[in-house]
């Protein structure tokens, strides 16, 4: 009988046709999705002369947004060494997120194999999955073209990725906690890159671009999604996922944002520069949190956020307050004159 229970409450909280305002939602990021998409062989023109990887090009050195280009060690590098470091790093970077990417699709649909007929989600899901597609396409043409021979995601995450999306189906608020974990970093990580304003390769200009572009409305389902789930959890269900949620996302940050081992071997790396790189320094502390800032909204919004779960944020090293509202900006203070 319990199981029977278990099995009723969770098709039932399937149904989402009576929520008019989720209803919308998903019905305008839908919409979003046919209006404004990207193929990645008609809005990249790969060929142009201007889209060409040559060894010799400043635009690769690592901006100062990036953890690895903004320490004294690798600006204290000659220049060749930089351009190589930087290629190597953002072909990596690109690995990583489609190698993610391709954990989201197999995960959303597994999700969409169990939604009911008439069920906006549905459509949804699967604009998300074609868009997602398209990413992987873009990040490994980039990775192509690049040249370098990189390996994306530790070992360890590789062999677990093809056990990962099988919880979506019976367990898909932590899945799309997991989605935040992974999407949050990666999407930190490029508008800071875009907003600095550096000159950047017109691949990887271009590239980010694309994915930041669209991927504002995939971290959007998620937290919409997670919004109308919690308040129906149990009390006890959303304590320990609470506690848990930070531990997620601290792992799998650490998963996409941090080099492999080959990284560091390859360059000859020191270990005390690896370690203020990821996360010893003031600034890669703040830099790690920082990414987690919406995440921590909403926590703060749903309940998530209690006196243990705060202190788990801390030990994780990804505390901090919460962002005021979606994508909010990191600001620095102005030092006055």
């Amino acid at each position: 009988m319990a199981r029977t229970r278990m099995v009723r409450r969770w098709r039932r909280n399937m149904e989402v046709s009576d929520d008019a305002q989720y209803t919308h939602t998903l019905t305008t990021l839908s919409e979003g999705s046919v209006r404004r998409n990207f193929n990645p062989y008609t809005d990249i023109d790969w060929n142009s002369p201007e889209f060409a990887v040559i060894d010799d090009d400043d635009r690769w050195i690592l901006p100062g947004t990036d953890p690895i280009g903004r320490h004294p060690w690798y600006q204290a590098q000659p220049r060749e060494r930089q351009i190589q470091i930087g290629m190597w790093r953002q072909a990596n970077v690109a690995k990583v997120g489609l190698q993610f990417e391709i954990i989201l699709i197999r995960g959303l649909t597994n999700y969409a194999f169990w939604v009911p007929n008439g069920s906006p989600e549905y459509r949804y899901c699967m604009h998300e999955t074609v868009e997602e597609c398209n990413h992987t396409m873009m990040f490994q043409e980039m990775v192509n073209r690049i040249g370098a021979d990189v390996p994306g995601m530790p070992r360890m995450l590789r062999w677990l990725s093809p056990f990962i999306p099988l919880i979506a189906g019976p367990l898909p608020i932590p899945f799309f906690f997991g989605v935040l974990a992974g999407e949050e970093p990666i999407d930190h990580t490029q508008k800071m890159v875009l907003r600095e304003g550096k000159a950047l390769h017109p691949i990887m200009e271009r590239v980010m671009a694309i994915h930041v572009a669209e991927e504002a409305r995939h971290i959007s389902f998620a937290h919409e999604y997670l919004r109308k789930r919690l308040p129906y959890l149990s009390r006890w269900q959303r304590f320990w996922l609470s506690w848990n949620v930070p531990i997620i996302m601290r792992v799998l940050c650490q998963a996409i944002i941090v080099p492999p081992k080959s990284f560091w071997r390859e360059f000859d790396i020191p270990r005390s520069v690896k370690k203020d790189l990821f996360f010893r320094a003031p600034e890669s502390r703040q830099f790690l949190r920082d990414m987690f800032g919406d995440v921590r909204m909403l926590c703060h919004e749903t309940g998530l956020m209690n006196p243990f779960a705060r202190l788990v944020w801390r030990l994780c090293k990804i505390d901090g307050r919460p962002s005021r509202y979606r994508s909010e900006p990191a600001r620095q203070h102005v030092v006055a004159a």
